[in-house]
């Protein structure tokens, strides 16, 4: 969805327009604009031409039914992938995307390996949370939470990313905890999220220890090395008061063994600081690391007083797991 364009049209439109327009939207969850009843036809000619309500993609289903990928195609006929997660106490997730590829080329992550192409507007990760509520919407069900862990590095996306969670929020009525944004270490990024009015959740891709490690599987702790990112996450705790997560996937004779557990709980035994271990999902570069040595390291890290989770990963068999979106270019 074009919202500029949508608003553009709508100027000359009584002011009550834009709020029966959202309706139709959010609330409707119509594609078209032929089921706007409140519209006058003419104008819904004019946005049926404009702004179509359409969005165009396929989905696949993961083989437990736990989770749908969704392959969406843009105006400008780019691809993006976008997932939906249905957890056991009935909630929904959306992973949003919020770039096409990602410029960070992390040695486990297969959107890295496509670049950057371009980053997402506003609408078009919209449209990515309004695909999966229709979807959800012919079982009487509705999205619950949103988190941008999809293709790309939001906080290198910042304006449009937070203009969406601005829609998602006030128009979808997520609520502001229930939305979560994850950064590979984006200093600059962490820093406006500490002033931004709403309580978004932080969550920070660790997956290391240490600073040698750390740039071996993602470059990016070069520019924004682990001193400074830690400093920053401390500063945003201190300012909001909020908890924050960091992430840290399990990868096979990589980050997995005893002595990366005791230097992990050295940077983690801290106030309203949340580790989340996440077994990795094999890729022709790295294996997931053995459920035994996860619960050692786990045990390590609890002994150390370190607040540690172990999340469940969803979607291997359709590659929509952790670090697996890519959309594969026909040649």
């Amino acid at each position: 969805m074009d919202f500029d364009k949508l608003y553009k049209i709508l100027k000359d439109q009584p002011k009550y327009r834009v709020s029966q327009a959202k309706a139709v939207i959010f609330d409707q969850l119509a594609d078209n604009w032929e089921q706007a009843s409140t519209l006058p036809k003419e104008l819904k000619n004019q946005l049926n031409q404009a702004c179509p309500l359409e969005i165009k993609g396929e989905t696949k289903i993961s083989s437990d039914g736990q989770s749908i990928k969704a392959l969406l195609i843009l105006a400008d006929d780019q691809k993006i992938e976008t997932v939906l997660l249905s957890h056991k106490d009935g909630r929904y997730t959306v992973c949003l995307s919020s770039q096409i590829g990602c410029p960070l080329g992390c040695s486990f992550c297969a959107t890295g390996k496509m670049g950057l192409v371009r980053n997402l507007q506003y609408g078009e990760i919209i449209d990515q949370a309004l695909f999966f509520a229709r979807y959800l919407a012919k079982d009487k069900q509705r999205i619950s939470n949103i988190v941008f862990m999809g293709m790309g590095e939001p906080f290198l996306n910042y304006d449009n990313v937070i203009k969406a969670i601005k829609y998602l929020n006030e128009d979808f009525k997520i609520g502001a905890r229930r939305i979560s944004i994850s950064t590979s270490g984006v200093i600059h990024g962490i820093k406006k999220l500490a002033t931004y009015d709403k309580q978004i959740n932080l969550a920070i891709s660790l997956h290391a220890p240490n600073d040698k490690l750390r740039t071996q599987l993602m470059p990016i702790n070069k520019r924004f090395p682990l001193k400074d990112l830690l400093a920053e996450v401390d500063k945003y705790i201190a300012k909001t008061d909020r908890q924050v997560m960091f992430e840290y996937l399990m990868i096979r004779g990589v980050n997995d063994q005893p002595q990366h557990a005791q230097e992990l709980a050295k940077l983690m035994k801290k106030p309203l600081y949340l580790l989340n271990l996440i077994a990795y999902n094999p890729t022709e570069v790295f294996k997931a690391s053995r459920s035994s040595e996860i619960r050692k390291f786990k045990s390590i890290l609890e002994r150390e007083g370190v607040l540690v989770t172990q999340r469940y990963s969803f979607g291997k068999d359709i590659e929509a797991a952790c670090g697996q979106l890519v959309v594969k270019r026909e040649k």
